[in-house]
């Protein structure tokens, strides 16, 4: 589902690309930009595309399906929130974006695991955040 520049700023609030964007995850909605230059892929949201320098932006849906492609675990005491993971992701679309996954313990990530996003609610502001895929613990 492409969404053009023009439809965003119908659709959620009007300023830069990066407010349009967080307007959207704070909707609930993840969208990353394809450009009409090239046609590759481009997170994080700008204004021209970082491969061919292109202006013509759209926003899409992705199917935020990925694998981790990189992990490494934050140690924090448990009275701040106990460990967490940062993984880069990198969506099927052929972005890579750093997140983290959710719903297992950060020393259980590995590189390489499918993974699913979803936008979640954290200090009043959407973010992307990625489930595994499969129940075994290695992606699907």
């Amino acid at each position: 589902m492409l969404l053009t520049v023009q439809a965003m700023n119908t659709s959620i609030d009007t300023g830069g690309v990066l407010a349009r964007h967080q307007a959207a995850l704070n909707d609930g909605r993840f969208l990353i930009q394809r450009c009409g230059g090239c046609s590759r892929a481009v997170y994080f949201p700008r204004a021209l595309c970082p491969h061919c320098g292109h202006g013509d932006l759209a926003w899409e849906v992705p199917k935020g399906t990925g694998t981790v492609y990189a992990v490494t675990t934050v140690r924090r005491k448990p009275e701040a929130g106990g460990d967490c993971n940062v993984s880069l992701i990198d969506l099927d679309e052929g972005v890579r974006l750093m997140s983290r996954v959710e719903g297992l313990p950060s020393t259980d990530v590995r590189i390489g695991q499918r993974v699913k996003a979803r936008v979640m609610q954290q200090g009043g502001q959407g973010i992307v955040v990625f489930d595994l895929l499969g129940g075994d613990g290695e992606g699907a």
